[in-house]
C-alpha cells in the first residue's frame, strides 16, 4: 500500500476514533501541512465517504452521523499479530475462550480481503503454542470484574477460598493482574491483612464493587510482584546458594521461581524456598557456572546423589 493511501486511511481511522478533529491536529498527527490534510479529505470524499468540514480559522472535520465505515484494512503484520493473539487466548485458562476466539476470528475474516484471509487461516491451522502448564479453567467474570476495578482504581469486596477450602471476605484494592506459569493472579492491597497480597483467580468466589477509590504506585509491576511472591513463599526448606557469575547471567539461566537473586562481591546469592531438594539439585546441576551451597546441608547430599545417578547412567 502506498504511503499517501496509508495516510488517507489513517485520517479515516482518526476521524472514526475521535469524532471531530481540527485540521491542525490532523496535520500534527500525520506530520504534514494543513493543505495536505485538505487533499486527504478530498480523497476520502472521492471514495464516497461523507466528511463534514466546519468553517473557521482552524476548521474541523468529522464524519457524517450514522455513516457506516467500509471494511477494516489490516497490514500483513497487523493480521499476523491478531492471529497469534487469538491463538494465545485459547490457552489462557478462560472458560469462554474457544467460542470467543472462533466468533472474533469469524468477524475479522468477514471484513478481510481473500489473500489476507488465507494468511490468517494459515496461522490458525499450522501454528501451535505450548500452553501445557495451563492448569485450571477460569470463570471469565472474575478476570473482567477485577481488571475493570484495577483500571478504574475502585475498591472491591473479594470472596476468596483458600487452599484449605475456607471462604473469607475482604475489602481489596486490585493493583493489577498477571498470567504466570499456567495461572491467573491478582495483586493488590488486602484490607483484612493490612498489606500487599497476591490471590489466585481460580479461587475467587465473588467480586463486588464498592463506593471507594484507591491510588496505586504508577510504576507498579504486577507480574514482578507475583514472581517474587511465588519464589519467596515459605516451604519446607530455605535454600541459599552462592553463584559464581554475574547478576545478568544468573537471571538469564535461572527460572524466576527458583528464588531471589542478589549481587554480592563474591558473585550472586540465590535465596529460595522448596519442598523438593532433589528438584532443586537438578536445577542447579544444569547451570553453566560454578556455585557453592551455603545451606541447607541436605541440599549438598541431594546434589551428590544426583551426581551418582548421572555417573551410573553414563557407564555402559
Amino acid at each position: 500500500m502506498s504511503r499517501p493511501t496509508t495516510r488517507v486511511l489513517t485520517v479515516l481511522e482518526l476521524l472514526q476514533t475521535h469524532g471531530r478533529m481540527t485540521g491542525s491536529e490532523l496535520a500534527r498527527r500525520l506530520d504534514v501541512d494543513p493543505r495536505t490534510v485538505r487533499r486527504y479529505i478530498v480523497k476520502l470524499e472521492e471514495l464516497g465517504i461523507p466528511v463534514m468540514a466546519e468553517r473557521g480559522r482552524d476548521g474541523a472535520y468529522l464524519l457524517v452521523a450514522g455513516f457506516k465505515l467500509p471494511p477494516m484494512v489490516f497490514t500483513d503484520d497487523e493480521a499476523l499479530a491478531l492471529s497469534v493473539g487469538l491463538l494465545a487466548a485459547r490457552g489462557l485458562g478462560l472458560s469462554e475462550a474457544a467460542p470467543a476466539v472462533a466468533s472474533a476470528q469469524a468477524k475479522l475474516e468477514r471484513v478481510m480481503p481473500a489473500p489476507l484471509k488465507r494468511r490468517v487461516r494459515a496461522v490458525d491451522e499450522t501454528v501451535t503454542l505450548d500452553f501445557s502448564r495451563s492448569r485450571v479453567t477460569l470463570d471469565n467474570s472474575a478476570l473482567v470484574s477485577l481488571s475493570a476495578a484495577a483500571q478504574g482504581r475502585q475498591r472491591v469486596r473479594l470472596r476468596y477460598q483458600s487452599a484449605r477450602e475456607e471462604v473469607s471476605e475482604r475489602d481489596f484494592d486490585p493493583y493489577g493482574l498477571a498470567w504466570r506459569a499456567g495461572r491467573w493472579y491478582v495483586v493488590g492491597v488486602c484490607h483484612l491483612r493490612g498489606g500487599l497480597r497476591t490471590f489466585r483467580l481460580d479461587r475467587v468466589r465473588g467480586v463486588e464493587p464498592l463506593d471507594a477509590r484507591f491510588e496505586r504506585p504508577e510504576d507498579f509491576d504486577a507480574l514482578a510482584h507475583v514472581t517474587l511472591a511465588v519464589a519467596t513463599l515459605p516451604r519446607a526448606f530455605a535454600v541459599e546458594v552462592l553463584l559464581d557469575t554475574r547478576l545478568e547471567v544468573a537471571r538469564r539461566e535461572l527460572f524466576a521461581t527458583l528464588g531471589v537473586l542478589e549481587a554480592v562481591p563474591e558473585g550472586v546469592v540465590l535465596r529460595g524456598q522448596t519442598d523438593d531438594l532433589d528438584w532443586f539439585a537438578r536445577e542447579l546441576s544444569r547451570l553453566p557456572f560454578g556455585f557453592q551451597v551455603r545451606g541447607p546441608a541436605s541440599l549438598r547430599d541431594a546434589l551428590e546423589a544426583h551426581a551418582r545417578r548421572l555417573l551410573a547412567r553414563a557407564r555402559p
